[in-house]
């Protein structure tokens, strides 16, 4: 079964084709600037790039342009569309109206068109990839998968906020979180590459990148995540602040000469590291920084350490102990001194770092990080979102 992966964003979309047989990418590109002046396929191959550069009008355009590479004669990997079974979509937020992956119908596209509001950044985009493929593919079947699905096993407890219950029933605000394919993917190769079964063990998952969330797994179910109602929630991150007083907010805006939206874009674009060091919301221009004594630089980097280690402790009281911490995304996989920083001081809790481990060169593959006799194993492993969808494409076909 081949399964074409699409992650649509309002100007550009990813894409990879799968074979979900032997789980081999068959071959995986960009389209950008979709709508603006510049536009731009990059598509790889068989150990190629093929570039195309032209205008791409719309998100329709776009796909179209991608199923051409997919069947060209020198850069395609296929006869025809025909040998593409299933497409799967990446959706950011599901809201409480999809608990799982879900087949895409009429019905269900004007659900989502109900909860775009969910996620404004990400969602109508996702609805934008999911309608140009279905006019480029009509009766292709296709599925939508949410970043917020492996976190609906969270318990209510731990998913509501203090509000009036009322208006969480009307409204549906609650934590949702976000990255959830991701903790899925890490959460299960962990327990795979220790020989385990996901439900023997209690897992803390740390996708860091530019969007960064932390969730606690215990026996393979999702229990709580840092990120909340938006991914703007949990640790401070590339550009977003992360956990703050809703009264700050309001504090801020009135101050500042802000309406809500104002704020929202604040918090979501301005703040984060970016805001703190002035320098950049790239973590390797943060350490480069902080290396040649840029203290506001450091300082950001302190923050996002301090902020991981809190979810980190946290998270082990609400799992009742841990086996297995597991580092992914761009930061998790490649900084090693922010890994040492997180997890700095805590081997009361049977956490013990090998500095020499943690400081291997990155070759793609699983790493044990932790020390031999650590009770706690430390893993990075990196991540594969797309390799999920198509995993969750296939099942529900």
């Amino acid at each position: 079964m081949k399964i074409l992966v699409i992650n649509a964003g309002s100007s550009s979309l990813k894409y990879q084709l799968i074979n979900n047989e032997t789980e081999e990418v068959l071959a995986k590109g960009t389209v950008e600037r979709i709508g603006i002046k510049g536009g731009k396929l990059t598509h790889k191959a068989g150990g190629k790039e093929f570039v195309i550069e032209k205008e791409i009008k719309d998100h329709t355009e776009a796909i179209q342009i991608v199923l051409n590479e997919l069947i060209d004669g020198e850069a395609g990997v296929i006869r025809s569309m025909d040998e593409i079974d299933a497409v799967g979509h990446r959706v950011v937020a599901s809201g409480e109206a999809f608990k799982k992956t879900t087949l895409v119908t009429d019905e269900v596209m004007q659900t989502m068109e109900e909860i775009a509001e969910l996620a404004p950044l990400h969602n109508p985009a996702a609805i934008l990839g999911v309608n140009a493929c279905r006019a480029v593919m009509p009766g292709k079947k296709m599925a939508l998968v949410f970043d917020t699905s492996f976190h609906q096993t969270m318990p209510d407890y731990a998913y509501l906020y203090a509000i009036d219950y009322d208006d969480y029933k009307t409204y549906q605000v609650r934590k949702y979180g976000a990255h959830g394919t991701s903790h899925k993917f890490v959460s299960q190769a962990a327990a795979e590459y220790l020989g385990k079964k996901p439900e023997e063990l209690k897992i803390i998952t740390c996708h860091l990148g530019n969007g960064s969330s932390i969730s606690a797994v215990d026996g393979g179910k999702c229990i709580d995540t840092s990120m909340g109602f938006t991914p703007l929630a949990g640790v401070p991150m590339g550009t977003r602040s992360g956990d703050i007083d809703a009264a700050a907010v309001e504090f801020l805006c009135r101050k500042k000469g802000m309406n809500i939206h104002d704020g929202l874009t604040y918090l979501n674009k301005k703040c984060g590291m970016l805001g703190i060091s002035g320098v950049s919301s790239d973590y390797r221009d943060l350490t480069a920084a902080a290396k040649e004594g840029n203290y506001r630089a450091q300082l950001a980097l302190n923050m996002f350490s301090y902020a991981c280690k809190k979810y980190v402790g946290s998270y082990m009281a609400a799992l009742g102990g841990l086996d297995v911490i597991v580092f992914t995304a761009g930061v998790g996989e490649n900084t090693p001194h922010i890994r040492a920083a997180i997890l700095k001081d805590m081997e009361f809790f049977g956490i013990e770092i090998d500095e020499e481990k943690n400081n291997y060169k990155n070759d793609g593959a699983i790493h044990v990080i932790s020390k031999d006799g650590s009770r706690v194993k430390v893993l990075v492993i990196p991540t594969n979102e797309e390799l999920v969808i198509a995993r969750e494409t296939a099942a529900l076909l």
